[in-house]
C-alpha cells in the first residue's frame, strides 16, 4: 500500500467521490446534521483537491482511501479522512495519517487537528489510539447541543 499526493495529473475523481460516499455511508441516520460528504460533487471535489493538500491511498491499482489537509496558523486541519469499507482495518488510515503528519512537519506546523461527530464513538476511540486528544466541542449552525468534537495530535 502507498500514498500519493493528488496533483493536476490525478484523473480518478469519480472513483474518489464514490469512495468517500461509501466510507461515510455508515453515518447516515446516525448523525445530525447529515455529513457534509452529501454536498460533494465532482466539481466540488476537484476544487477541494486544488485548494487543499490531498492524498490518496492505493493498494496496487485500487484506490482505498483519502485525506484532505488544510494548513492553519498552528496546525494542519485533517478533513474527509476516508477509507473504503472493503479496505478498513488494513492500515490505509494510518498510512494517510502518516502522510498528513509528514506534510505538517514539512510546513513547520506542530499539530494535526480534526473534527469528528459526537455520535461516532468508534471514531473517537480510533483517533485517541492514534494519539489525538479532545480539545473542544462545537455545534453546527442551528443546533443548541454539541454536534462535533475537536481533536488534536501534537507532533
Amino acid at each position: 500500500m502507498e500514498t500519493i499526493r493528488i496533483d493536476s495529473r490525478f484523473d480518478r475523481f469519480e472513483e474518489l467521490l464514490a469512495l468517500i460516499l461509501a466510507s461515510f455511508a455508515y453515518m447516515d441516520g446516525r448523525i445530525d446534521p447529515p455529513s457534509s460528504a452529501h454536498a460533494l460533487t465532482l466539481e466540488v471535489l476537484r476544487r477541494k483537491a486544488a485548494d487543499e493538500i490531498a492524498f490518496v491511498a492505493l493498494a496496487g491499482p485500487d484506490l482505498v482511501g483519502c485525506v484532505f489537509c488544510k494548513p492553519e496558523t498552528d496546525c494542519l486541519y485533517i478533513g474527509k479522512l476516508a477509507v473504503a469499507p472493503w479496505s478498513q482495518r488494513k492500515g490505509a488510515g494510518r498510512l494517510l495519517l502518516a502522510a498528513a503528519e509528514e506534510m505538517a512537519r514539512d510546513l513547520k506546523l506542530p499539530a494535526l487537528r480534526l473534527q469528528t461527530r459526537i455520535e461516532l464513538s468508534e471514531n473517537h476511540a480510533t483517533f485517541s489510539a492514534w494519539g489525538f486528544v479532545e480539545t473542544g466541542r462545537s455545534a453546527h449552525p442551528g443546533f443548541t447541543r454539541p454536534t462535533s468534537i475537536e481533536m488534536r495530535k501534537r507532533l
